[in-house]
């Protein structure tokens, strides 16, 4: 017989970073800017900074979180969209603020982590560009 203890799946491992670790602080301070901006000015820098050093082989850690915090914001672009056709049921309405809030959360803990740890991956995330 099995135990209850025996169907327990097993804890996750701890976060460890994946990409390339920054070379300077220099790319370090623009990736933690590239993500904290999509609070206010969403695929607008994440895009500009990708596409500036996507094609420079020394910049793959800024290119790497460029392309994740625009990922992102894409997929935070798209549930507005969601959110502006629920509207009209009234349910979208609701569903904004939410989904503000679960943008400004998710930019300050990706800022601290790539600040701290050096990089960052956000759950629920359409990998649209890689």
């Amino acid at each position: 017989m099995s135990t209850p203890s025996d169907q327990i799946p097993p804890s996750p491992p701890p976060y460890e970073p994946t990409g390339p670790v920054a070379t300077n602080n220099d790319d370090k301070n623009i990736a933690m800017l590239t993500h904290l901006s999509g609070i206010i000015f969403s695929i607008i820098v994440p895009l500009i900074v990708w596409l500036v050093h996507k094609d420079r082989t020394d910049k793959t850690y800024l290119v790497g979180e460029a392309k994740e915090a625009l990922n992102f914001q894409i997929t935070v672009l798209i549930g507005y969209v969601i959110c502006w056709v629920l509207a009209f049921v009234i349910i979208g309405a609701f569903l904004t603020p939410l989904l503000w809030l679960f943008n400004l959360i998710f930019c300050i803990i990706a800022a601290v982590r790539v600040s701290s740890d050096g990089s960052y991956r956000y759950p629920f995330t359409l990998r649209l560009i890689s």
